[in-house]
């Protein structure tokens, strides 16, 4: 997930540096007018530093390259503790770009405005192509994002240069990365990841966020918020600033944020969240930056209904808020709980001064448990295939016992990502690098018993023979390296930019499945594939550019269940089977225009992908249990053509619009295959696919008061492959109201802001799983295939929350 390529004229680099002012915490962000711009012919290290890519990638890659030619300063009599400049186009979600295909971001102007509790995914929901599935109404838990038909599984995610996304599942658990008070940007690659970016999933883009540089002056910023359901985060950051003359400043902050689950039944959430960053500067656009995070998560999980259940219950379908012997639906026994550790050491060197040099080593500790209730037989269940005898433990009723079925997931991933870029002459540029990650992975299922009353569960595991009764006790390694080399030449006095790549991916897997009977005990996975990438692009003039380009993209597949058996004490056989799945691969192209001014800026783009062994991602939970696993499913072919356009507006009079929208066309290429016969899905139209989508977006600031709103549209989506159910269009809209005070005493523009969520309480289905039939339907062979309805994600609920937050 990096954005390496960015070929900048003497007008971006401006930009870039009014950008790069809103990325620090206290000292740059200007709110009002008043604002100055010095222009200086010869850049300082750090403008070069920023000028090139600030999070470990090559700047050269796709024809990118900057070469530095002037910095830009800002200073303003009227500043903003949360970041706030007023200066990026559309209030925010539109920053400058140059990279030669279709990409959309936001900024400090967007993100200071929006929720304290939002995250990552929450907040792109309103560029182009883009589509989120949020199951709360704070933006904390069960973000799921779609992409022109794909899913955030085929996204890559990268945060300060590191792929911070789950390596096996690609989930990318964004909430647990970063507050956003201390998120600089966030920008989104629709359709073409960088080619030397670390993923091996990324076939339909990335994903790319920066954490705030540390504040050059000593100080820090409060925020503390409540609202609806009994919100409330606490957050508190210390800026060290400039520590001497060592070059090093940095920051160190905390959070707590909590919330009841309110209209959507009981339980809610508890976080815990640390973040730091350190940086080290010193010659000729030399750095090294540390950035750790630490997260402690726990929520009452969501439980996801069918359409059935959706028309009865409505928001209120959720697990049961009191106890019953034998109700596994009892919600304290439903709670998922998201830990994590990481640490990023983005490294930059200049060797010479046409030779420059990235480093990027990094560390992940993700881990659960993940917690679900579920009745297994007093007697004559089975341990994989094995059938047990009694149990002689908990308190039966009606021949089960109630557990507390736990997966403490636990997985660890180590990586370095190494790029240079080698400037062989003025217009041609050599980039090359490598990219190599260890992971190990570790899931062993458990059941321990509910007592009588409800109020826990034993601290002693089920046991059969002397071992854990479980349903999977799986140990997973894998290792992945990736080189790429590149070239880029510019000509025509540097209007005309090309730029050729190559990346070769090999991605290993093996493990174990210890459960009896697991057929087969040893898995493993080897891919080899080579990625070509070809981009051109042409500036009309220095606000007017045109591009194409051609990506080619894979993905290994989904899951550690992609290659282990799933058992049950409920069943002989295993509930999932593994499948013989092919990477997922992509080619598309792209055609684009965009016009970046004084006044406004506007993005045009044409869209074609083709995917080959599709696979698309389905959630349910396994039988008998509210246990919930991902499932890939080949579909086969999948073709996605459309169109994608953005405009937002310089502030004027204090007002800045925006408008974004998509439409897309992606069907099905080939029929279906069920295991006893084809259905008929080529040229169906495509699962998580809406035809239209769009979003309006008008910001206000003035200084002192200010205001957001947005509103966004996504139209009907089929959730079967046969196109025999779907989920209805929905409309959801949200808005802020600010006011900033003047300093005073230690002080630092304290203001006060109240944010309203889902302002018409829209009740409305989000997302969904995928099946390929709701209802019976013929085969090739005749046989009918019994329908499998889908359980559907239900968006969040009306919820205000009020913040207070000042510098000091």
């Amino acid at each position: 997930m990096r954005l390496s390529l960015r070929q900048l004229s003497v007008s971006c680099v401006a930009l870039t540096g009014l950008l790069a002012t809103s990325a620090h915490a206290q000292s740059a962000p200007a709110s009002s007018s008043g604002s100055q711009i010095k222009k200086v012919s010869k850049p300082s290290a750090q403008a070069r530093k920023k000028s090139s890519s600030g999070n470990g990638l090559s700047s050269s890659v796709l024809g990118q390259y900057t070469g530095g030619t002037e910095e830009i300063s800002v200073t303003s009599h009227s500043v903003s503790s949360t970041g706030v400049t007023n200066r990026t186009p559309g209030g925010g979600l539109m920053p400058h770009q140059t990279a030669p295909r279709s990409q959309s971001g936001v900024t400090r102007d967007f993100i200071a405005k929006q929720a304290p509790s939002s995250n990552i995914t929450s907040l792109v929901a309103d560029l182009p192509g883009v589509t989120v599935t949020s199951q709360d109404p704070f933006g904390m838990t069960g973000d799921h994002l779609q992409v022109r038909g794909l899913n955030e599984t085929q996204m890559g995610y990268l945060f300060e240069g590191a792929p911070l996304a789950d390596p096996i599942n690609y989930a990318p658990y964004t909430s647990t990365l970063v507050d956003s008070e201390n998120l600089g940007s966030v920008t989104v690659s629709q359709g073409a990841p960088d080619l030397n970016a670390p993923f091996y999933n990324a076939v339909g883009g990335q994903i790319t966020a920066t954490a705030l540089n540390p504040s050059h002056r000593a100080g820090g910023f409060v925020d503390l918020g409540g609202g609806s359901y009994s919100y409330n985060k606490e957050f508190i950051r210390l800026d060290t600033g400039d520590i001497g003359n060592s070059g090093v400043r940095g920051y160190v902050s905390f959070s707590h944020t909590g919330y009841d689950n309110g209209a959507r039944g009981p339980g809610g959430l508890l976080r815990y969240h640390v973040d730091s960053k350190f940086v080290k500067e010193w010659g000729d656009g030399n750095s090294i930056s540390a950035i750790f995070s630490y997260n402690k998560q726990s929520a009452t999980s969501w439980r996801s209904p069918t359409k059935a259940q959706w028309d009865q219950y409505g928001v209120g379908f959720s697990y049961d808020k009191h106890f019953a012997p034998g109700e596994s639906t009892y919600y304290k026994l439903n709670q998922q709980n998201l830990n994590q550790q990481l640490v990023v050491l983005p490294m930059h060197f200049t060797l010479a001064d046409n030779l420059h040099l990235h480093v990027s080593p990094y560390y992940v500790h993700q881990f659960g448990p993940s917690l679900g209730g579920e009745n297994i037989p007093a007697s004559g269940g089975y341990f994989g295939t094995q059938q047990y005898g009694d149990l002689n433990v908990g308190t039966p009723v009606n021949g089960s016992i109630l557990t507390s079925s736990r997966d403490p997931w636990n997985q660890k991933t180590g990586g370095v990502n190494v790029s240079a870029d080698w400037r062989l002459s003025k217009s041609n540029t050599l980039s090359f690098g490598w990219w190599y990650a260890y992971t190990t992975h570790e899931e062993l299922s458990d059941f321990r018993p509910v007592y009588a009353d409800g109020s826990g569960w034993s601290g002693d595991v089920i046991r059969v023979g002397g071992k854990i009764l479980t349903g999977y006790d799986l140990n997973f390694m894998q290792q992945v390296n990736t080189l790429f080399i590149a070239d880029t030449q510019k000509l025509l006095n540097d209007k005309l930019t090309l730029s050729a790549g190559f990346r070769v991916a090999m991605v290993s897997r093996q493990g174990t499945n210890l459960v009896p009977g697991a057929d087969p005990y040893k898995m493993q996975g080897n891919y080899f594939e080579p990625l070509p990438q070809f981009s051109a692009s042409y500036m009309i003039t220095p606000k007017d550019q045109i591009y194409i380009n051609g990506t080619t993209s894979f993905r290994a597949p989904e899951s550690v269940e992609a290659y282990s058996q799933i058992f049950d004490p409920n069943s002989a056989h295993a509930t999932m089977q593994p499948q013989s799945l092919k990477p997922e691969y992509s080619i598309s192209e792209e055609i684009g225009y965009r016009h970046q001014g004084k006044f406004y800026n506007f993005s045009m783009s044409l869209f074609n992908i083709n995917l080959t062994n599709h696979q698309v991602t389905s959630t349910g939970y396994i039988p008998n249990t509210n246990m919930m696993v991902a499932s890939p499913i080949n579909i086969g072919g999948q073709t996605s053509r459309g169109v994608q356009a953005e405009f937002g507006l310089a502030r004027w009079h204090h007002f800045s619009p925006y408008l974004s929208g998509q439409f897309l066309h992606s069907t099905f290429d080939n029929n279906f295959n069920t295991g006893s016969g084809y259905l008929p899905t080529a040229g169906k139209i495509a699962v998580q696919a809406p035809k239209f989508t769009g979003a309006i977006g008008l910001s206000y600031d003035d200084g002192r008061f200010f205001g957001n709103f947005d509103l966004r549209y996504v139209d009907t989506q089929y959730t079967t492959f046969m196109n025999d159910e779907k989920m209805p269009a929905y409309v959801t809209s949200n808005l802020t109201l600010g006011y900033r005070m003047k300093s005073f005493s230690y002080l630092k523009h304290p203001q006060i802001q109240l944010n309203l969520t889902n302002i018409g309480d829209n009740h409305y289905r989000s997302g969904s799983s995928y099946t390929a039939n709701a209802h019976p339907q013929v085969t090739s062979t005749g046989a009918i295939a019994a329908g499998s309805a889908p359980v559907y994600y239900v968006g969040g609920v009306f919820a205000a929350m009020v913040s207070v937050s000042s510098g000091f």
